[in-house]
Formats: structure tokens, sequence, C-alpha cells
């Protein structure tokens, strides 16, 4: 293994210089064979040299003829992707995640060259260039697009794994009420105001704490209304496709009080019927759109209800219509609002109208695939037990 100078003269009669690297490695079959790698600068010859002698003695080296490039890898991980059923919605996520941020930045790149400064040097710039946790999302992939590469024999090593990005929980924020989460009283107003179709919609959503697919998706025979249950056992995408919940912890029963299940009694003889058996379809029995759901419920309701604020122009200005009044709009505009409104409800203590569920049975109640995503979304929102009231107390029954 050596690094040597290499001069030649060109057709003009000039001399050009380079600097080689060779080598010798086992080849796909295992026999050793000759590498040569040329490189303009002795610098970027001396770090190849450095690297591959590593490589060679931990017995993880790619010679570079046999390295696929990033993009190539890419492609190889998105059908591997493809061929586990993941959902479409997914794949599709996945697809524009490769093709915005790591063609662009690394798809030439042969695999066997890449090393973990250089994955840190991409790590940074997500960083600069994206916010957090959508850089976090794309370094994700990058190291599953390494990982499946080594999987498939064309790495010895994924030079991404020890990389990360530390979410930055100061700037996602926290979850506020009258912000994010509807209040008990735009609840109230909001119900209030629902009225045909839309009515049986929101009281599901506010009192079941569904996704708006499980929602899309829920068929009558998940709605035991004799036991007072609903179950979640199947949704629908953002393409109309029926399909599993987003994990196994997805599949949950929840139970529901006499106001959900005689608003869903009377909804159930005038719902349109459909070979889908679905609870709120469209006029002919289909999957409803997410979209519409929207405009046709979520947001006429809030603005019935009042519980909305201005409209602003380009020019970041308050909107008004022709007779001088103010154009209002939904205040929440996803009906992620009113999941977080449930899910709230669950937590609240009972003396401020709330169920006061311990935390894991909230996370069993919304679905989460473990308890540290609903403490990180909602633990701030949990009784601390230790306001003057309770602390007034405790202090008493120490001091006897």
């Amino acid at each position: 293994m050596s690094v040597r100078k290499r001069t030649w003269k060109n057709a003009k009669g000039e001399t050009r210089e380079a600097w080689v690297v060779a080598y010798s490695a086992a080849d796909g079959s295992g026999k050793l064979k000759t590498h040569i790698e040329t490189f303009a600068r002795k610098k970027d010859a001396d770090e190849r040299h450095a690297q591959v002698k590593v490589d060679v003695s931990k017995g993880v080296h790619t010679p570079m003829n046999r390295s696929i490039n990033v993009a190539a890898a890419a492609r190889d991980w998105l059908t591997y992707v493809e061929l586990e059923n993941i959902e479409e919605a997914t794949l599709d996520n996945y697809r524009t995640t490769v093709d915005l941020h790591i063609v662009p930045r690394i798809g030439a790149e042969k695999l066997a060259k890449l090393t973990t400064p250089r994955i840190n040097a991409i790590r940074d710039d997500l960083v600069r260039d994206l916010s957090r946790t959508h850089a976090k999302t794309v370094l994700g992939i990058l190291k599953a697009i390494i990982k499946d590469a080594k999987r498939r024999g064309n790495v010895a090593q994924n030079v991404a794994s020890d990389v990360t990005i530390k979410a930055d929980k100061r700037a996602e924020g926290r979850l506020h009420v009258g912000i994010d989460i509807p209040t008990p009283q735009e609840i109230s107003r909001i119900l209030n105001a629902a009225m045909g179709r839309r009515r049986p919609f929101l009281v599901t959503a506010i009192f079941t704490g569904f996704r708006s697919s499980e929602l899309r998706g829920l068929r009558w025979q998940d709605v035991d209304l004799a036991k007072g249950e609903v179950h979640v056992r199947q949704r629908a995408d953002r393409y109309n496709k029926i399909g599993p919940p987003k994990s196994l912890a997805g599949i949950r029963t929840i139970p529901v009080g006499p106001f959900l299940v005689n608003t869903l009694k009377e909804w159930k003889l005038a719902c349109p019927k459909g070979p889908r058996d679905l609870v709120f379809p469209t006029g002919n029995g289909n999957i409803e759109s997410r979209g519409n759901l929207l405009r046709d419920i979520l947001w006429p309701v809030q603005v019935a209800a009042g519980v909305a604020v201005p409209k602003l122009g380009k020019d970041g200005k308050p909107l008004v219509d022709k007779d001088g009044k103010s154009v209002l709009k939904a205040k929440y505009t996803g009906l992620h609002a009113l999941r977080h409104f449930y899910a709230s409800w669950c937590i609240n203590r009972k003396v401020d109208g709330g169920l006061e569920l311990p935390a894991k049975v909230v996370q069993e109640r919304l679905g989460h695939a473990n308890i540290a995503e609903t403490l990180d979304t909602y633990g701030h929102l949990f009784p601390r037990g230790d306001d003057g009231r309770e602390l007034a107390e405790a202090e008493l029954r120490l001091l006897g």
C-alpha cells in the first residue's frame, strides 16, 4: 500500500502530475486484487490512503470500482421500502426528500468514498438550510439509505450511523390552550353551531380524539352503540386508500359517553349508505377527502360559532367585505386541533372538567406507539400536584 507521484506529458508536450494510491484488497470473489486510485492533490491521496489502510485492516473496505453512488443507493432503498408495503403517502414523502435534499447534495458521490466527517458536513449543511426537525428527518433517510446499501453488500460500513441531530425542544415549542388547543368554551360554541351532517362528525372528533384518517375510515361495524365503544381498526390515507392504522398501538378501543352514543344513533338513520359501511362518507357512500372535511365542516362551523380570526390580505392587513365588515376565517385550521383538545380533556383534573386519566391511559386512547410521544407532546398539561392549596396541606401534614 503506497502513495506515489505520477508525471506525464500530454499531447501538447505539457507536463502533468497526479497522485496515485495503490493497495491490495479482496474483490467480490474474495481474491486479492491491486486497486489504483488517482487524485489531483497529495493531501487527498494521503487522506484516502489512511482511510483505506484502516478499512482494509478492519475488513470493511469497498473498492471504488465496485461502489455505486448515493443516487443509485437511494433508488435501491426506495424499492426496498415500497416492497415492504409502506403507505403510499409515506413513500411519496420519502421520494420527495430524496429528490429535493439528498440527490442534489450528495447523489453523485460514491458510497465507498463517503466518510463520517463528510456526513457530518452534510448534517451541518442540513441544519443551516432547514428547520431542525426537517433536517433530522432528511439525515434519518440518508442513514437508512446507507444502511440498506450495506445490507446489499454495496458498501462495507455505515459511516453515517453515529451522526445525529438533536431535536430543538425550545424551537418546537409547547402546545398552548387557546392557540393550538381549543378552550372548553370554544368547543361548546362549536358544538352549538354544528348542524346536520356536520354535527355527528365534530362530536365524534371531539370526544374520541381520532386522527382525520381514522375518522374517514371509520365503519359502522366498528361502532358498538350498546356498549358505548368505538374501535379503530382501519384508516383512509390521503389517496382515499383503506389500510391498517399507523401502528399496532393505533388499533384501539375508545369508551364513549351517552352524548356521543345518542348523536351517532340519530346519525346512523340519516347516514348515506355505501359498500364500505362508512360512518362519515360522501353523499354517495364513498370515502370523504380530508380537504372536504376542512372546507365543508371544520372551517365554516368555527366561523358560525365565532371561533374565528380576521383574514389578512397580502399586505398583512385585515380584509373587509363590501359592507366594511371584517372577513373572518377559522381560528383552528386543522382537525388535529380537536385531537389536541381530546388529549387535554383526558389529562385535565376532574375539578376542572377533565377526566384526569394517567399518562399511560392517555397514550392508549390517542394510539401513540410509546408513552414518550405522549409526554413530549402533552406532558406540560398534566397536573403538577404542587399548587398552593396542595402544598399547604402537605406542609400541615408534615408539621403535625
